[in-house]
C-alpha cells in the first residue's frame, strides 16, 4: 500500500505546483472535449427532437441503429476514423491526423448517438397533450419548437451530461487517432495509461483526480440548472 499513498502525494504535489506535462494533459483534454461537444450537441439535439417528436415510414429501423450505435467500441471508431483521415483515406489531405481535432471528429461520433437517442427518449416521455394543447393556444412552429424543448430540457441535460461522461474517459480513439504524442495531443485517459504502464503512479493519479473534480463540477453545474 505504501507506493498507493507515495502516489497520492505525488499527484497532490503535481497539481500544487503545476506541473506542465500533467496539465498539458488537461489542457488537450478539455480542448477536445470543448470541440467534440459542441459539434455533437448541435447535431444530436436537432436529430434526437425529429426522431422523438415525428412520426415518418422507417422510424423504428432507424431507432434500433441509433440504439445500437450505443455500444459502438471506441476502438472501432478509432480505426474508422485513421482510415479516413490518414494519408491513403479519403480525408488525408485535411492534415487531421495526429491532431486534437482529429480526436474531436471521433469523440463526435462517439457522442452523437447518445445525445440522439436520449434526447428522443426524452422528446417521446414529454405529455403526450403537450402538442395538441400548445396548437389549440395558437402557437406557432417556432413556438412549438421552443416549448417542447424547454419541457425535455431536463432529458437533454441529461443526454450532454452522458455523452460528456463517456467522451472525457475514451482511450481507444484518442490513442490511435492522436498517437499520445506529449505535450500536442496526449489526453488525460491516454497519459494514465501511459504513466501506469511506466510505474508513475504520482501522474496517473493527479490526472485521475482531475476527472473526478472534472466530473464533480458538470453534475454540480447540472444539478444547479435543475433547480433554476
Amino acid at each position: 500500500m505504501g507506493y498507493i499513498l507515495d502516489g497520492v502525494v505525488t499527484a497532490l504535489r503535481l497539481l500544487w505546483q503545476g506541473d506542465p506535462q500533467t496539465f498539458s494533459a488537461i489542457g488537450a483534454t478539455l480542448t477536445v472535449s470543448s470541440y467534440s461537444m459542441a459539434a455533437s450537441l448541435l447535431m444530436g439535439v436537432p436529430l434526437g427532437f425529429l426522431l422523438g417528436y415525428t412520426e415518418f415510414p422507417g422510424k423504428h429501423q432507424v431507432r434500433l441503429v441509433v440504439d445500437t450505435l450505443l455500444a459502438l467500441p471506441t476502438v472501432f471508431i478509432g480505426l474508422l476514423v485513421y482510415a479516413l483521415i490518414s494519408n491513403r483515406g479519403p480525408l488525408g489531405e485535411m492534415g487531421l491526423l495526429f491532431t486534437l481535432p482529429g480526436i474531436a471528429v471521433g469523440q463526435t461520433l462517439l457522442a452523437l448517438p447518445i445525445v440522439v437517442a436520449l434526447v428522443a427518449t426524452a422528446v417521446e416521455s414529454m405529455d403526450p397533450h403537450l402538442r395538441p394543447t400548445l396548437i389549440s393556444l395558437g402557437a406557432n412552429r417556432r413556438q412549438l419548437l421552443l416549448t417542447s424543448l424547454w419541457e425535455g430540457r431536463h432529458g437533454i441535460l441529461a443526454a450532454a451530461l452522458t455523452a460528456y461522461g463517456r467522451v472525457m474517459t475514451e482511450v481507444g480513439i484518442s490513442m490511435m487517432v492522436g498517437g499520445n504524442i506529449k505535450w500536442q495531443t496526449r489526453t488525460i485517459t491516454t497519459a494514465i495509461a501511459l504513466e501506469t504502464n511506466k510505474g508513475l503512479f504520482g501522474m496517473g493519479i493527479a490526472l485521475g483526480i482531475v476527472l473526478l473534480m472534472i466530473a464533480f463540477a458538470v453534475n454540480l453545474s447540472v444539478s444547479f440548472l435543475r433547480r433554476r
